[in-house]
């Protein structure tokens, strides 16, 4: 492959770990930033050169940033020791799921520093970055895509050019606020299924076998009856992108009631205390309304039905 530019990299979460690795397999140079050393010492251990702050970080002239929310990117660039203190002429990509109005302050501000902004979100889940195979959502000029798109086809298996800067963001929250309410859909009915003392071990097999069968299912039913909440997707992050959904929808003053209605179910899940666990662990929420546990046991998942 041709050689590229050296990358700095903000936030080694559950996909941005996965984004580094395959850059750096992949013969791109990496200097890596993360508040949490443990995942920096990774990627240093895949070839990455550790950041010592956003110092480093700035020398670059390529900057991805993968964090968890928008607030959080504009805190990396505005702060008193932010990418923008001085002046710039670097592209940044922003992989992170943010909101409409925050891609368009977001750019504003780089512009105004002398670089280049560059929405990506991305779909599919840390195992897809892992392998390679995330899904890269761009909405902006082509010229900037076809300079990134060698970087981005290091990690992913789909680059889709949206349309111009601002409609990457919306199709992405559309795509999730879909995507989280057919969970909070299933997981409400996998409890009632409980409560009435219905064969769990069935329910994906019949619902897979018609009309409600669903990607989230294929992904995280059947965890999610074995209980294992292992925060691929964490509910923090649910309940942040279909908040910003519900915002949006708002703002174009559209009626929300089913938002509102997914917004909530996530919300009471986090006050119960379920925000670092999966997405799934909505269900928690309705077993402490039903006072059942939705889980197939493994004695129970051996047996035929």
């Amino acid at each position: 492959m041709t050689a590229l530019e050296r990358v700095g990299f903000i936030g080694l979460g559950g996909m941005g770990r996965g984004l580094v690795k395959n850059l750096l397999a992949k013969g791109v140079a990496v200097t890596a930033y993360d508040l949490n050393p443990e995942a920096v010492a990774i990627a240093k251990s895949q070839g990455a050169t550790a950041a010592g702050g956003l110092r480093d970080i700035g020398e670059c002239r390529i900057i991805m940033i993968c964090v968890n929310a928008a607030e959080d990117v504009e805190a990396l660039l505005t702060g008193p020791d932010g990418l923008l203190a001085r002046p710039v002429n670097f592209v940044v990509v922003d992989h992170t799921t943010g909101s409409p109005q925050m891609v368009d302050k977001l750019d504003r501000l780089v512009r105004a520093a002398g670089g280049r902004y560059a929405e990506a979100p991305m779909t599919r889940t840390p195992k897809h970055a892992d392998a390679g195979k995330v899904n890269v959502l761009y909405g902006g000029d082509g010229d900037l895509l076809a300079e990134l798109r060698p970087y981005f086809e290091r990690y992913a298996e789909n680059i889709f050019h949206i349309g111009p800067l601002g409609h990457a963001i919306r199709l992405k929250l559309i795509h999730n606020y879909i995507a989280f309410a057919n969970v909070a859909a299933w997981c409400e009915g996998f409890a009632l299924a409980a409560k009435d003392g219905l064969d769990l071990k069935q329910l994906i097999t019949i619902i897979s076998a018609a009309g409600g069968k669903s990607g989230m299912l294929d992904l995280y039913g059947q965890a999610t009856l074995d209980g294992d909440f292992t925060p691929l997707m964490s509910l923090a992050n649910a309940r942040k992108d279909v908040r910003y959904y519900a915002r949006w929808l708002e703002d174009a003053g559209l009626p929300g009631f089913m938002a509102d209605a997914v917004h909530q179910t996530y919300r009471q899940a986090a006050l119960l205390g379920h925000d670092g666990e999966s997405c799934t662990a909505v269900i928690k929420a309705y077993e402490a309304v039903t006072g059942v546990e939705a889980r197939v046991r493994p004695k129970d998942r051996n047996q035929g039905g």
